[in-house]
């Protein structure tokens, strides 16, 4: 992950001390960071009065000084980051983003233009609906992809043992093309295949043969796995064996069937997204 520049997604009750082991993992590895705090306000509730010509609008007594104070107080977050991580000696870029959840979105999406990933802090996940709409915007409408669970930040950006959760399609093959350099330096990469359909229109003659020789010409040490799935939901199959592999970190192709459908019936990237317990770098 050398000279990689990492955004670093965070909610309004962040503390500059979170920022520790992520600073010591980019100065260890000449890394530029991203710090985007986010903090939420509601919707403009504009009230009309009266009827037609006479009509007029409102706001709420104290609404403004309650937005205006949430700025405030996130700028002072803010400035108190930057100062942290000037003082680690750390190359980092601290932006503050107060507004409507839609604003929000799109300064993740932005974001997510310019940079190699999209590291999501552990706090996001206290505001569920949230967390759902900035991992949509991230995903959907940003070109980087997405790191959850980062708790240990060095094995989880720099690990030594990968397991790739491979099915043929376009969302695998883009989550691969964005870890190759996590890739190349892990000591161990697993290709994983689960309940593979062997034939040229499904996972090929010989599954996983074909990724492990591109990945072998990118310079990755690459062992390819096959499994069942024993009946189990395919997500929680990947999380088992990625456990019993010893794996840092979880590589797989996100939504490769629709959000919608996955949101209704459950699919293996919503179980992956929703687990806190395995790093994870998805990619749409």
């Amino acid at each position: 992950m050398q000279n990689l520049t990492l955004t670093v997604v965070l909610g309004v009750d962040a503390q500059p001390n979170q920022l520790e082991p992520i600073s010591q993992v980019a100065q260890a590895h000449s890394a530029h960071l991203i710090v985007l705090l986010l903090s939420e306000v509601p919707p403009v509730p504009v009230y009309s009065i009266g009827i037609g010509e006479l009509s007029s609008y409102s706001l709420p007594v104290g609404w403004q000084a309650d937005v205006d104070a949430a700025r405030e107080a996130l700028d002072v977050r803010r400035e108190k980051m930057s100062q942290y991580l000037a003082d680690q000696g750390t190359s980092a870029d601290v932006r503050a983003v107060c507004g409507e959840v839609s604003g929000l979105r799109n300064a993740v999406a932005r974001a997510g233009l310019t940079c190699d990933a999209l590291v999501m802090g552990v706090d996001l996940r206290k505001d569920e609906r949230l967390f759902d709409d900035i991992m949509h915007a991230a995903l959907f409408d940003s070109a980087a992809p997405v790191v959850l669970n980062a708790t240990n930040v060095e094995a989880a950006l720099s690990p030594q043992s990968v397991f790739v959760a491979w099915k043929a399609g376009i969302p695998a093959a883009r989550a691969l093309r964005a870890a190759l350099p996590i890739l190349r330096a892990a000591r161990e990469v697993t290709v994983a295949l689960f309940d593979p359909v062997s034939t040229s229109a499904d996972d090929g003659e010989n599954p996983g043969t074909d990724v492990a020789a591109w990945l072998s010409h990118q310079g990755c040490r690459v062992a390819v796995q096959q499994y069942s799935s024993g009946g189990q939901e395919i997500g929680v199959a990947i999380m088992n064996r990625a456990k019993e592999a010893g794996a840092d970190l979880i590589v797989m192709g996100a939504y490769d069937h629709s959000r919608l459908r996955e949101m209704v019936f459950g699919g293996t990237t919503r179980t992956l997204i929703e687990q806190d317990t395995c790093a994870v770098l998805l990619s749409h």
